[in-house]
């Protein structure tokens, strides 16, 4: 069974733009250019024949893929594709010691450390098994060939890697950016890109 997966982040809020830590407990909307990079992606990619639409359950995905769901596309949300939870830091702006603590922990799991994860929050690995769950959960879906997929940057990266047969350390080797997207093909057996960082939709912006 193939099936073709376009994964994109979703499109910019205000806490993205003021630099606010945002992960999987806070529930922010898209601002105006969020609506703006969503209605961009739609006309580039409306005439794809998605199957499905799936989206995290944070307010942010399901906004940017509205309108694929408003043109009768079915959806579904999965808690397996929300954001890396980042603990403490979430609803704070990103201060000096903030900053500090990211780079400590993110500079771990570079180096192999993907059990570590922020005070109160989630680990890489902790995230990829919730992931693993979500892909499963769309791969017994055999009548769904093409499907659309809104998630987070993080995680995003992070799925990238253990899709690819990466090691989750290499993360940061993905660019990302709002409603930037990765197209997935798999062949029945394993993930490979076929599209990486795609961002054409958004030139006129």
């Amino acid at each position: 069974m193939k099936k073709t997966f376009y994964f994109i982040r979703h499109g910019q809020t205000d806490l993205n733009l003021r630099g606010i830590v945002q992960g999987r407990g806070v529930n922010s909307p898209l601002n105006e250019t969020g609506f703006k990079q969503a209605a961009a992606f739609y006309q580039a990619f409306k005439d794809v024949p998605f199957d499905k639409v799936y989206t995290s359950t944070l307010l942010r995905t399901k906004q940017t893929v509205q309108q694929f769901i408003d043109a009768g596309i079915p959806t579904e949300e999965l808690e397996g594709l929300d954001e890396i939870s980042w603990g403490i830091y979430e609803g704070k702006e990103q201060d000096e010691d903030i900053l500090s603590g990211f780079e400590k922990v993110v500079s771990s799991w570079r180096t192999g450390s993907l059990d570590l994860s922020i005070e109160e929050g989630e680990s890489p690995n902790v995230l990829v098994k919730r992931q693993k769950e979500a892909i499963a959960h769309m791969l017994t879906r055999t009548d769904e060939l093409t499907v659309l997929v809104c998630m987070h940057g993080r995680a995003l990266r992070i799925m990238l890697c253990h899709l690819t047969d990466l090691d989750v350390c290499m993360m940061d080797d993905f660019p990302h950016t709002n409603t930037a997207l990765y197209i997935l093909e798999y062949d029945g057996n394993s993930f490979s890109i076929v599209d990486h960082y795609n961002v054409k939709h958004l030139e006129n912006l």
